[in-house]
């Protein structure tokens, strides 16, 4: 069973979980886990911003490569 948070709006529960589960399962599949390692990341959609938002809570270091100038403070 999985429990969501009551301040959570059921409509932004479904992205979430399926952008959270296709990043973090091959994360910590590969050992893409560890506290202190590095973390590059090609991309920053929608995906690509949950992979950074789990690589930060696992303590990575994170780099983004992206071509959008625009995205540089996001990242």
């Amino acid at each position: 069973m999985l429990k969501m948070p009551e301040n959570l709006p059921v409509d932004a529960a479904p992205p979430l979980l399926y952008a959270g589960i296709t990043v973090y399962s091959p994360m910590c599949y590969f050992g893409m886990d560890m506290k202190g390692t590095n973390f590059g990341l090609v991309g920053l959609g929608g995906l690509g911003h949950m992979a950074v938002k789990f690589a930060k809570a696992f303590g990575m270091k994170v780099t983004v490569f992206s071509t959008s100038p625009h995205k540089e403070k996001e990242a």
